[in-house]
Protein backbone atom coordinates (compact mmCIF):
# COMPACT_ATOMS: atom_id res chain seq x y z
CA UNK A 1 0.00 0.00 0.00
CA UNK A 2 2.88 2.37 0.76
CA UNK A 3 4.81 1.52 -2.41
CA UNK A 4 3.18 4.19 -4.71
CA UNK A 5 3.81 6.96 -2.17
CA UNK A 6 7.39 5.78 -1.58
CA UNK A 7 8.00 5.62 -5.35
CA UNK A 8 6.73 9.17 -5.82
CA UNK A 9 8.86 10.39 -2.89
CA UNK A 10 12.00 8.74 -4.26
CA UNK A 11 11.36 9.98 -7.81
CA UNK A 12 10.53 13.61 -7.00
CA UNK A 13 12.61 14.18 -3.86
CA UNK A 14 15.41 11.69 -3.21
CA UNK A 15 16.70 11.41 -6.80
CA UNK A 16 16.66 15.21 -7.46
CA UNK A 17 18.43 15.73 -4.12
CA UNK A 18 21.13 13.17 -5.00
CA UNK A 19 21.71 14.76 -8.42
CA UNK A 20 21.75 18.26 -6.90
CA UNK A 21 24.41 17.19 -4.39
CA UNK A 22 26.43 15.59 -7.19
CA UNK A 23 26.29 18.55 -9.59
CA UNK A 24 27.11 21.05 -6.82
CA UNK A 25 30.68 19.69 -7.14
CA UNK A 26 30.76 20.09 -10.94
CA UNK A 27 31.24 22.93 -13.38
CA UNK A 28 28.05 22.68 -15.43
CA UNK A 29 26.98 25.73 -17.41
CA UNK A 30 25.35 26.73 -20.67
CA UNK A 31 28.57 28.42 -21.69
CA UNK A 32 30.63 25.25 -22.04
CA UNK A 33 29.76 21.79 -23.38
CA UNK A 34 32.11 20.19 -20.85
CA UNK A 35 30.87 19.12 -17.42
CA UNK A 36 33.81 18.43 -15.13
CA UNK A 37 34.49 17.93 -11.44
CA UNK A 38 35.66 21.05 -9.53
CA UNK A 39 35.39 19.85 -5.92
CA UNK A 40 34.50 22.59 -3.44
CA UNK A 41 35.12 25.42 -5.90
CA UNK A 42 31.40 26.25 -6.18
CA UNK A 43 31.06 26.44 -2.39
CA UNK A 44 34.19 28.59 -2.02
CA UNK A 45 32.83 30.94 -4.65
CA UNK A 46 29.49 30.95 -2.85
CA UNK A 47 30.90 32.23 0.44
CA UNK A 48 33.19 34.80 -1.21
CA UNK A 49 30.43 36.44 -3.27
CA UNK A 50 29.18 39.67 -1.65
CA UNK A 51 25.82 39.37 -3.42
CA UNK A 52 25.30 35.88 -2.00
CA UNK A 53 26.21 36.98 1.52
CA UNK A 54 23.72 39.83 1.15
CA UNK A 55 21.04 37.37 0.02
CA UNK A 56 21.64 35.16 3.06
CA UNK A 57 21.39 38.19 5.36
CA UNK A 58 18.17 39.29 3.64
CA UNK A 59 16.66 35.81 4.02
CA UNK A 60 17.52 35.64 7.72
CA UNK A 61 16.30 39.20 8.31
CA UNK A 62 13.05 38.51 6.48
CA UNK A 63 12.45 35.22 8.30
CA UNK A 64 13.19 36.67 11.76
CA UNK A 65 11.11 39.84 11.54
CA UNK A 66 8.22 38.28 9.64
CA UNK A 67 7.82 35.49 12.18
CA UNK A 68 8.31 37.85 15.13
CA UNK A 69 5.74 40.43 13.99
CA UNK A 70 3.33 37.80 12.69
CA UNK A 71 3.17 36.07 16.07
CA UNK A 72 3.17 39.26 18.14
CA UNK A 73 0.03 40.30 16.25
CA UNK A 74 -1.72 36.95 15.84
CA UNK A 75 -1.42 35.79 19.46
CA UNK A 76 -3.29 38.71 21.14
CA UNK A 77 -5.79 38.79 18.26
CA UNK A 78 -6.48 35.07 18.78
CA UNK A 79 -6.94 35.60 22.54
CA UNK A 80 -9.46 38.39 21.89
CA UNK A 81 -11.33 36.39 19.22
CA UNK A 82 -11.50 33.39 21.57
CA UNK A 83 -13.82 35.35 23.87
CA UNK A 84 -17.57 35.56 23.41
CA UNK A 85 -18.78 38.66 21.57
CA UNK A 86 -21.04 39.36 18.63
CA UNK A 87 -19.37 39.27 15.24
CA UNK A 88 -16.26 37.31 16.24
CA UNK A 89 -16.72 34.85 13.35
CA UNK A 90 -16.77 37.76 10.90
CA UNK A 91 -13.42 39.02 12.21
CA UNK A 92 -11.95 35.50 12.21
CA UNK A 93 -12.88 35.04 8.54
CA UNK A 94 -11.71 38.54 7.59
CA UNK A 95 -8.28 38.13 9.16
CA UNK A 96 -7.84 34.66 7.67
CA UNK A 97 -8.92 35.56 4.10
CA UNK A 98 -5.53 36.92 2.89
CA UNK A 99 -3.88 33.57 3.70
CA UNK A 100 -6.13 31.92 1.09
CA UNK A 101 -4.74 34.11 -1.70
CA UNK A 102 -1.71 33.22 -3.81
CA UNK A 103 1.46 34.88 -2.49
CA UNK A 104 2.36 35.82 -6.05
CA UNK A 105 -1.00 37.57 -6.49
CA UNK A 106 -0.59 39.34 -3.14
CA UNK A 107 2.85 40.53 -4.22
CA UNK A 108 1.53 42.05 -7.45
CA UNK A 109 -1.41 43.58 -5.55
CA UNK A 110 0.85 45.31 -3.03
CA UNK A 111 3.28 46.35 -5.76
CA UNK A 112 0.37 48.25 -7.29
CA UNK A 113 -0.76 49.69 -3.94
CA UNK A 114 2.74 50.82 -2.90
CA UNK A 115 3.77 52.07 -6.34
CA UNK A 116 5.46 55.48 -6.52
CA UNK A 117 3.55 56.18 -9.75
CA UNK A 118 0.40 58.29 -9.87
CA UNK A 119 -1.85 55.24 -9.47
CA UNK A 120 -0.19 54.08 -6.21
CA UNK A 121 -2.97 54.09 -3.62
CA UNK A 122 -0.77 54.66 -0.56
CA UNK A 123 1.16 57.49 -2.19
CA UNK A 124 -2.08 59.13 -3.30
CA UNK A 125 -3.07 59.31 0.38
CA UNK A 126 0.38 60.55 1.43
CA UNK A 127 0.26 63.27 -1.22
CA UNK A 128 -3.17 64.35 -0.02
CA UNK A 129 -1.75 64.63 3.50
CA UNK A 130 1.18 66.69 2.24
CA UNK A 131 3.81 64.05 3.04
CA UNK A 132 4.90 63.60 -0.58
CA UNK A 133 5.69 60.50 -2.62
CA UNK A 134 7.56 57.67 -0.90
CA UNK A 135 9.35 55.14 -3.10
CA UNK A 136 8.60 52.08 -0.98
CA UNK A 137 9.92 49.48 -3.43
CA UNK A 138 12.66 51.54 -5.09
CA UNK A 139 14.36 52.66 -1.89
CA UNK A 140 16.93 50.14 -0.65
CA UNK A 141 16.13 50.96 2.99
CA UNK A 142 12.37 50.52 2.58
CA UNK A 143 12.00 47.73 0.02
CA UNK A 144 12.65 44.76 2.34
CA UNK A 145 10.59 46.40 5.10
CA UNK A 146 7.69 46.77 2.64
CA UNK A 147 7.89 43.09 1.66
CA UNK A 148 7.93 42.04 5.32
CA UNK A 149 4.86 44.21 5.98
CA UNK A 150 2.88 42.60 3.14
CA UNK A 151 3.68 39.09 4.34
CA UNK A 152 2.79 39.86 7.95
CA UNK A 153 -0.52 41.21 6.64
CA UNK A 154 -1.12 38.04 4.61
CA UNK A 155 -0.08 35.37 7.09
CA UNK A 156 -0.87 36.59 10.60
CA UNK A 157 -4.41 35.24 10.12
CA UNK A 158 -2.97 31.77 9.49
CA UNK A 159 -1.04 31.88 12.77
CA UNK A 160 -4.15 33.26 14.48
CA UNK A 161 -6.19 30.20 13.44
CA UNK A 162 -3.54 27.85 14.85
CA UNK A 163 -3.55 29.76 18.14
CA UNK A 164 -7.36 29.71 18.21
CA UNK A 165 -7.43 25.96 17.80
CA UNK A 166 -4.96 25.52 20.65
CA UNK A 167 -6.75 28.05 22.91
CA UNK A 168 -9.97 26.07 22.68
CA UNK A 169 -8.16 23.02 24.08
CA UNK A 170 -7.14 24.83 27.29
CA UNK A 171 -9.58 23.95 30.07
CA UNK A 172 -11.69 26.78 31.50
CA UNK A 173 -11.28 25.16 34.92
CA UNK A 174 -7.70 26.43 35.04
CA UNK A 175 -8.82 30.02 34.56
CA UNK A 176 -11.63 29.62 37.12
CA UNK A 177 -9.22 28.21 39.70
CA UNK A 178 -6.78 31.06 39.04
CA UNK A 179 -9.57 33.62 39.43
CA UNK A 180 -10.57 32.11 42.78
CA UNK A 181 -6.94 32.43 43.90
CA UNK A 182 -7.02 36.10 42.94
CA UNK A 183 -4.77 35.93 39.88
CA UNK A 184 -4.86 38.96 37.60
CA UNK A 185 -5.61 38.74 33.87
CA UNK A 186 -1.92 39.23 33.07
CA UNK A 187 -0.81 36.45 35.44
CA UNK A 188 -3.41 34.08 34.00
CA UNK A 189 -2.19 34.90 30.50
CA UNK A 190 1.46 34.34 31.41
CA UNK A 191 1.07 31.22 33.61
CA UNK A 192 -1.87 29.46 31.91
CA UNK A 193 -2.33 30.72 28.34
CA UNK A 194 1.31 30.85 27.25
CA UNK A 195 2.25 27.36 28.60
CA UNK A 196 -0.96 25.97 27.14
CA UNK A 197 -0.07 27.42 23.76
CA UNK A 198 3.36 25.76 23.64
CA UNK A 199 2.39 23.38 20.77
CA UNK A 200 0.95 26.22 18.67
CA UNK A 201 3.92 28.49 19.36
CA UNK A 202 6.29 25.72 18.27
CA UNK A 203 4.36 25.09 15.05
CA UNK A 204 4.11 28.79 14.17
CA UNK A 205 7.74 29.61 14.87
CA UNK A 206 9.36 26.55 13.27
CA UNK A 207 7.20 26.53 10.14
CA UNK A 208 7.38 30.32 9.96
CA UNK A 209 11.19 30.37 10.03
CA UNK A 210 11.42 27.67 7.35
CA UNK A 211 8.83 29.42 5.16
CA UNK A 212 10.66 32.71 5.70
CA UNK A 213 13.92 31.22 4.49
CA UNK A 214 12.11 29.89 1.40
CA UNK A 215 10.68 33.29 0.44
CA UNK A 216 10.79 33.72 -3.31
CA UNK A 217 7.51 34.44 -5.08
CA UNK A 218 6.65 37.67 -3.24
CA UNK A 219 10.18 38.99 -3.87
CA UNK A 220 9.89 38.08 -7.55
CA UNK A 221 6.55 39.83 -7.93
CA UNK A 222 7.29 42.98 -5.90
CA UNK A 223 10.94 43.87 -6.52
CA UNK A 224 12.61 41.01 -8.44
CA UNK A 225 15.47 41.31 -5.96
CA UNK A 226 16.02 45.03 -6.45
CA UNK A 227 16.94 47.72 -5.98
CA UNK A 228 20.63 46.73 -6.35
CA UNK A 229 20.07 43.26 -4.78
CA UNK A 230 18.72 44.85 -1.57
CA UNK A 231 15.82 42.37 -1.43
CA UNK A 232 17.46 39.34 -3.03
CA UNK A 233 17.11 36.14 -0.99
CA UNK A 234 18.74 32.73 -1.16
CA UNK A 235 16.08 31.30 -3.47
CA UNK A 236 15.77 34.37 -5.70
CA UNK A 237 19.53 34.31 -6.27
CA UNK A 238 19.44 30.56 -6.88
CA UNK A 239 16.67 31.09 -9.45
CA UNK A 240 18.75 33.81 -11.10
CA UNK A 241 21.79 31.51 -11.37
CA UNK A 242 19.69 28.71 -12.86
CA UNK A 243 18.20 31.21 -15.34
CA UNK A 244 21.71 32.31 -16.30
CA UNK A 245 22.67 28.70 -17.00
CA UNK A 246 25.06 28.25 -14.04
CA UNK A 247 23.56 24.93 -13.00
CA UNK A 248 26.46 23.60 -10.92
CA UNK A 249 26.81 26.86 -8.99
CA UNK A 250 23.03 27.06 -8.48
CA UNK A 251 23.03 23.48 -7.16
CA UNK A 252 25.47 24.52 -4.44
CA UNK A 253 22.91 27.20 -3.51
CA UNK A 254 20.27 24.54 -3.05
CA UNK A 255 22.47 22.37 -0.85
CA UNK A 256 23.51 25.35 1.27
CA UNK A 257 19.84 26.29 1.73
CA UNK A 258 18.99 22.71 2.72
CA UNK A 259 21.78 22.64 5.34
CA UNK A 260 20.81 26.03 6.80
CA UNK A 261 17.15 25.00 7.03
CA UNK A 262 17.99 21.68 8.68
CA UNK A 263 20.30 23.30 11.25
CA UNK A 264 17.81 26.02 12.16
CA UNK A 265 14.97 23.50 12.40
CA UNK A 266 17.02 21.22 14.65
CA UNK A 267 18.01 24.13 16.92
CA UNK A 268 14.45 25.43 17.20
CA UNK A 269 12.96 21.98 17.82
CA UNK A 270 15.62 21.31 20.45
CA UNK A 271 14.87 24.59 22.26
CA UNK A 272 11.14 23.96 22.19
CA UNK A 273 11.65 20.39 23.37
CA UNK A 274 13.52 21.69 26.45
CA UNK A 275 10.78 24.28 27.07
CA UNK A 276 8.01 21.68 26.87
CA UNK A 277 9.89 19.35 29.20
CA UNK A 278 10.27 22.17 31.73
CA UNK A 279 6.53 22.90 31.48
CA UNK A 280 5.76 19.23 32.12
CA UNK A 281 7.84 19.03 35.29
Amino acid sequence: MALPAVAVFITFFILPLVFTIRYSFYNWTNFSPDVFFVGLKNYKKLFSDITIIGGIKNSLTYAFFTVLLQNLISLPVAVVLNTKFKGKNFFRATFFCPAVLSTLVVGYLWKYILSASDFGFVNQILNQLGVGTVNFLGNGKLALVSIIFTQVWQWFGWSMVIYLGNLQSISDDLYEAASIDGASTLRKFWHITIPGLAPAIKINLVTGIISGLKVFDVVLSMTNGGPAHKTDTILSLMFAKFSEGNYGYASSFGIMFLIVSMVLSAVLLGLFGKWERRLGQ
